[in-house]
Formats: structure tokens, sequence, C-alpha cells
């Protein structure tokens, strides 16, 4: 394959690199790799979950070019997804087109074949990151101990619950989603795909929009527009969201200054 230009277009956990001119993207491994242990095992699962939705227009697919990987070089891990066109800096999606856009996804999502882990593996990994945290001057032990208090709260209504669990996106939120030239939405990064409620993929879609000044007529209006099963008791659901994203944070200030 011809690359004259590699442009990276985007970086934070990961790093996703154009290899212009041909529509491949590639996608590197720089931070969240660190954290799993069979790091080929894990994104060939999210590969396998973007193949299986290719065919419905909802999600970047895999590269067609080349072997999508994983692949690993120089001690960094990647898989090659398809290059979509799409606006840079796209206006948030209006709230029943964002709604029904997750709500699409998880119907299609609902029909995946292969075994992925449950959700109470993004506890696990939760627990692993508050294990290397260590006092701070911005985290003291207190702070950590109240973090591990308030995960074992959570535990049974979230990463326990009994509700009805389906594959989910696992990370559901605007900036995994694209609009593409054609003016349609699309989901990216999948590499948080689990089996879980679908309140987990609400919360976060929620927590998201406010998290970018989203009003609450905003949001009653995204949950209007998923519709069905999955809106009504998300309390437990965004409070846990707000725990992982302090501990990821802190674990970030820590680990990755």
């Amino acid at each position: 394959m011809a690359c004259d230009d590699a442009v990276r277009i985007a970086g934070g956990s990961n790093v996703l690199v154009h290899l212009k001119p041909a529509p491949v993207v590639a996608r590197v491994m720089t931070g969240t790799a660190l954290l799993h242990d069979d790091v080929e095992q894990w994104l060939a699962r999210e590969v396998a979950v973007g193949a299986f939705l290719a065919r419905t227009g909802l999600a970047v697919p895999p590269s067609d070019i080349l072997p999508p990987g994983p692949h690993e070089r120089d001690g960094l891990w990647m898989t090659l997804w398809r290059f979509v066109p799409h606006e840079a800096r796209a206006a948030p999606p209006e709230p029943r087109e964002l709604g029904g856009s997750l709500r699409a996804l998880h119907a299609a999502l609902a029909g995946f074949p292969g075994n992925l882990p449950p959700l109470s593996g993004i506890r696990d990994w939760l627990e692993d990151l508050l294990g290397r945290l260590g006092p701070s001057p911005a985290l003291t032990r207190y702070d950590i101990d109240r973090l591990r208090v308030q995960m074992d709260a959570l535990t049974p209504a979230v990463f326990g619950s009994s509700l009805p669990a389906q594959p989910l996106h696992g990370d559901a939120s605007l900036s995994n989603l694209l609009r593409t030239d054609g003016g349609g939405l699309v989901w990216n990064d999948l590499e948080d795909v689990c089996a879980g409620p679908v309140a987990w993929d609400v919360a976060g879609l929620v927590t998201s929009a406010r998290g970018r000044g989203a009003s609450a007529k905003y949001i009653d209006e995204l949950l209007s527009g998923y519709g069905g099963p999955g809106v009504e008791r998300l309390e437990a659901f965004l409070d846990a969201h707000a725990l992982y994203d302090a501990i990821w944070q802190a674990w970030r200030e820590q680990h990755q200054p």
C-alpha cells in the first residue's frame, strides 16, 4: 500500500494516523494497551465487532485494504481501520438523532454472535487502576479509600446488575461519534465492547453530553430519542461513570503526566 504522508488525526489515550493517500487509519495503542494483560485478544475482539457492524453503516469498519490486525511493531500494538471522511469540527447532533443513533447501534450489536467480557470486567479494570494509585499532592490516601468505597457501593446496581445484558459499545460518548461528509453518524472506538445493561451506554452518552454543556431539555430529548427500556433508573449508572472518570483521570495524572 502506498503511503506518502502519515497524518496524525487524533491523539489521547491512543493515536490515530491517516496513512494518506490510502483510506486507512492506523489506531496505535500508546496508553491503554499498558492496562491489558492480553492486548492481542483485546484488540482482536474490537476488530471482530467492527467487522460484524461493517454492513450496517453504524460504525467505522476495519480496513478492507490491509489485514486489520491486531499488529505489533517495535513494542506498539495497532489495528487498521477504514478512513471515513467526516467533519472534523461538527456541531453536536440533535438530541433525538443522537439517542436514536445509540438505539440503532444497540439493536445491531444485539445480534453479535461472539463472546464478550461482562461489564463487571470494567470494575476489575478500575480496581486494578486503584491499586496502582499512590498518595500525591492532589490525591490523599483518604481519597483513594473513598473511591474504593464508592465502587463497592455501586457494584450491586451497576457492575453486578441483574438487568438484562446485551453487547454494548462500552464507551459511548460524543468523542467516539463521527459526522460523515454524507451527513450520517457513525460510531468509533470499539475497544471497550462488553456485555451488560444498555443503561451503561445510555448513561455514558448522557455524561458526555452534560460534559459539553447540554441542557436538561437536551438530555430529556436524547433519552426520548433512544426510547424503549434502559433509560429508567440511570442514577447509579451515572454515578458509576463519574467514578470511572475520577479513577481514570487520577491514574493518568500519576502515570501519564
